[in-house]
């Protein structure tokens, strides 16, 4: 059976950067919201004493998510900035297209258009500052609004916004691989499509 730990703990896990309210977190589990913030406190006792682990539970505003330590940021920064990473994968570059088009744009609106989790690819992508935090939607939950940086136009050799490739109209139907091709012709390269990893 299911503990009531590892239910919080697996919601926290696929919310992602989002994050997750301790109401939301009582909906989905079924506990009420005191049993909710004891879990979360055991969570973060928990991690803090196992120095074998590298995570932590913040909180943002009403926000629970989970981290990495802070004392992991520079190991962490080493491997986005390491020559390896600079490189971008077919999924970054589609989620990258995406919010260039659609900017400003939340992760559940760019997950529907690619069909997959894209966590990981806009963490890889506010590392690399090709897009940015453009404030909330003022929807319930208020999601976080992503926008393309200064940084991405110089990484695609653009003056601004307006010098992206247009977009057929005609074949708007499959936006992701529509957005992906814009984007292929402008770098010159065949990226296959890939899920997050």
């Amino acid at each position: 059976m299911i503990s009531n730990q590892a239910k919080v703990e697996s919601l926290l896990f696929a919310c992602g950067s989002e994050g997750i309210t301790a109401t939301q977190l009582a909906q989905l589990t079924g506990l009420m919201k005191p049993a909710v913030f004891e879990q979360l406190e055991r969570l973060q006792d928990k991690y803090q004493k196992d120095k074998n682990c590298s995570f932590e539970v913040l909180q943002t505003g009403e926000k629970y998510r989970l981290a990495t330590k802070k004392s992991l940021e520079s190991l962490l920064r080493r491997y986005f900035e390491s020559p390896a990473m600079t490189d971008l994968s077919a999924a970054a570059l589609e989620t990258l297209a995406i919010i260039a088009y659609k900017q400003p744009i939340t992760r559940v609106d760019i997950e529907e258009i690619r069909g997959v989790h894209s966590s990981s690819s806009i963490q890889k992508l506010l590392m690399l500052d090709l897009i940015r935090e453009d404030g909330r939607l003022e929807v319930p939950g208020r999601p976080i609004l992503y926008a393309t940086t200064e940084e991405f136009l110089n990484y695609f050799g653009l003056r601004n916004i307006t010098d992206l490739p247009k977009i057929d109209e005609q074949k708007e139907k499959d936006e992701s691989i529509e957005l992906l091709t814009l984007f292929e012709e402008t770098l010159g390269e065949e990226l296959m499509l890939e899920e997050d990893k």
